[in-house]
C-alpha cells in the first residue's frame, strides 16, 4: 500500500515508513550551491566537524551569483573553493558549468528511487527522474554533510492525473502553471505530488523537469514523475551509481486524487505577485513589457531555447531580451545545432550559464516600475528588483512577447 515517497523513505530509513511517520534517513546525494554552501560550511565548522561524511556524495555548483557580482561574493566563493579542496570533494562545478538543478541531472546524480537533498527550494526538480528530492536549510545541510543523515516527516501524497494531449503552442510550463493555478500556492503544503496520465507520459525529460521544478510553488515537498523508458534512456551512460526504480502500489493511499484534461489548456501566464495568480494568455495580452528573460532551472534547457528560436527565426526582438542557457552543455548543444546563432541574430543578449537575474542579483535586474515576462519559477514582489513586475510564462510566450514588446499569445506568431 505504499506511495513512491513511502517506499523511498522505507529504504532510506531501513524501516517501514508511512505518511506522517518521523524517520532518520540516509541521504544518497546532497547539494549546496554558492549561495547556500557558505552558510552550510559555517554551520559545519560551528559543529566542530572536521571531515564530511562522504565527499563523493556531495555536489557543489557555483550558479547563483557566478561570476561574482562584487567583492563580498568573490571572497565568499573563494572560501568555498578552498574548503572544497580541503575536503577533497570531486563534484565541484565552477561558474559557467550551469544551474545546480541542471548540472546534477546532466551528471547523473538524479536517480530513480534515491533520496536527493539540496540546499535550495527547487531541488524538487530531480523528482522528474523518480527520485524523492527536496530542499532544506543550510543548517540541515550541515548536518547532512557531517553525518549523511537527516530526519524527515514522511509526507502524505497527492495523485495528479492529466489525460489528453497539449495543443499547439502549449507546453510543459503552461501545464505546470495551470496546475498551480488550480491548486493554489499552499494547496499541496508538505505533500508529495505524484504525476500520472497520458499528458505526463508524453512530456520530454525537459518538460518533466519543468513540472517537478515548480512543485514547491504549490507548497509541495516534492513532485515525482514515475520513471519510464525516457528516464532510463536519459540516464544511460550518465548515472553515477546503480539504481532501482520505485513505483506506487495499485492500492497506495493518497490524501487526494485529482484528474485534469490537457486538451483544453491554453498558454498560461502567472501575473504579479503570486505564482498562483494564473490566467490564460488571452486575458493579459497587450500588457507592455520592458524585458524578456528566457532561461533558469525551469526553462533554460535546449528544448526551451529551440522553442524560442523557432519563433524568433528571421525576426528581431522589440525589447531587451536576455537568454541564459541552463548549463554549458546546453549552450554547446545550442551552438552546434544553430539555435544560438538564430537567437543572437534575432538580437538577444546571451549571458553566462547560471541563474542570472532570476534572484535579482545581476545580469538583468529590473528598474522601478519595469515589467518582465520570464520563464522563471517565481514572480514575488522584489524578486528581480524591488520595483519590478514579473509575469511567468513558457519560452514560446516569452519569445512571442519579445517580438511585439507586449504579452502575446504564441499561437498568433
Amino acid at each position: 500500500m505504499g506511495t513512491i515517497s513511502e517506499k523511498i523513505f522505507s529504504r532510506a530509513a531501513g524501516t517501514e515508513a508511512k505518511a506522517n511517520d518521523f524517520v532518520l534517513a540516509d541521504i544518497d546525494y546532497a547539494m549546496a550551491h554558492d549561495g547556500t554552501s557558505i552558510l552550510t560550511v559555517n554551520a559545519f565548522k560551528e559543529m566542530e566537524m572536521k571531515k564530511v561524511w562522504d565527499s563523493s556524495r556531495i555536489v557543489i555548483p557555483f550558479d547563483h551569483i557566478a561570476p561574482a557580482n562584487n567583492e563580498t561574493s568573490a571572497t565568499l566563493q573563494k572560501e568555498i573553493r578552498e574548503w572544497v579542496r580541503e575536503q577533497g570533494i570531486p563534484n565541484f562545478y565552477e561558474m559557467g558549468e550551469g544551474i545546480c538543478h541542471q548540472v546534477l541531472p546532466e551528471n547523473g546524480f538524479a536517480l530513480p528511487g534515491k533520496l536527493v537533498v539540496g540546499a535550495d527550494s527547487h531541488s524538487c526538480t530531480y523528482g522528474a527522474f523518480g527520485a524523492f528530492a527536496t530542499g532544506v536549510g543550510a543548517t540541515d545541510m550541515a548536518e547532512i554533510f557531517a553525518t549523511g543523515k537527516l530526519w524527515f516527516k514522511v509526507p502524505e501524497s497527492l495523485r495528479f492525473t492529466v489525460e489528453g494531449g497539449l495543443g499547439e503552442g502549449v507546453y510543459a510550463k503552461d501545464l505546470t502553471l495551470y496546475l498551480i493555478g488550480k491548486t493554489g500556492i499552499d494547496g499541496a503544503t508538505y505533500k508529495a505530488v505524484e504525476f500520472y496520465g497520458s499528458a505526463i507520459s508524453e512530456l520530454s525529460i525537459s518538460g518533466r523537469m519543468t513540472l517537478c521544478n515548480m512543485a514547491i510553488e504549490m507548497g509541495a515537498k516534492t513532485g515525482i514523475v514515475p520513471p519510464d523508458e525516457k528516464t532510463f534512456n536519459f540516464l544511460n551512460n550518465r548515472a553515477v551509481a546503480p539504481y532501482e526504480p520505485v513505483y506506487a502500489d495499485h492500492d497506495a493511499v493518497y490524501a487526494e486524487e485529482l484528474t485534469y484534461p490537457a486538451d483544453d489548456i491554453e498558454p498560461q501566464v502567472a501575473c504579479p505577485h503570486q505564482v498562483d495568480n494564473v490566467k490564460p494568455v488571452g486575458e493579459v495580452e497587450g500588457i507592455h513589457v520592458d524585458q524578456v528573460f528566457i532561461g533558469t532551472c525551469t526553462n533554460g534547457r535546449l528544448e526551451d531555447l529551440e522553442i524560442a528560436a523557432s519563433i524568433l527565426k528571421g525576426k528581431k526582438v522589440a525589447v531587451r531580451t536576455i537568454v541564459i542557457p541552463a548549463s554549458r552543455t546546453t549552450l554547446l548543444a545550442a551552438i552546434e545545432n544553430g539555435t544560438m546563432e538564430t537567437l543572437l541574430k534575432a538580437g538577444v543578449t546571451l549571458a553566462t550559464p547560471g541563474c542570472g537575474p532570476c534572484l535579482g542579483a545581476h545580469q538583468g535586474v529590473l528598474g522601478e516600475g519595469e515589467v518582465c515576462i520570464s520563464t522563471a519559477n517565481r514572480n514575488f514582489k522584489g524578486r528581480m528588483g524591488k520595483g519590478g513586475f514579473i509575469y511567468l510564462a513558457s519560452p514560446a510566450t516569452a519569445a512571442a512577447s519579445a517580438l511585439s514588446g507586449e504579452i502575446t499569445d504564441p499561437r498568433k506568431v
